[in-house]
């Protein structure tokens, strides 16, 4: 079962993310939204990976219904780069070594800055 964590603004101390989806699994990146039709304006996932990488981090959209935010962050929680990815694109990469990145509704790019330090150690409620 996996953990949901709150996902704040470290820089603004404002929340960026009332539950994120904890997906390490190899299952959970590989799911990730795919079938979904719709997404809480408070959810979305929270993909980790080992280390840093462009290739490693980089999305495709297919069976993807809906346009989505994506926020990309280094090891540090640092904001890189953010997208909005439009279904049944094939792909979409930050344009710097990530080792995180977020999905959520396409909102949650009106609450982060490139440059902003993100904090996602909090458990959500289940």
């Amino acid at each position: 079962m996996s953990a949901f964590r709150v996902i704040r603004n470290a820089t603004t101390g404002q929340p960026v993310l009332a539950r994120a989806k904890w997906c390490a699994s190899t299952w959970c990146r590989f799911r990730g939204l795919q079938l979904r039709l719709s997404l809480p304006e408070d959810e979305g996932l929270l993909f980790v990976y080992g280390s840093e990488s462009i290739a490693a981090t980089a999305i495709h959209m297919f069976f993807v219904f809906m346009s989505i935010g994506v926020i990309w962050l280094d090891a540090s929680g640092r904001v890189v780069d953010t997208a909005l990815a439009k279904p049944w694109r094939p792909y979409y990469a930050p344009r710097t070594k990530a080792q995180y990145f977020i999905e959520a509704r396409p909102s949650i790019l009106q609450r982060v800055q490139i440059g902003d330090v993100l904090a996602f150690d909090e458990r959500a409620a289940p």
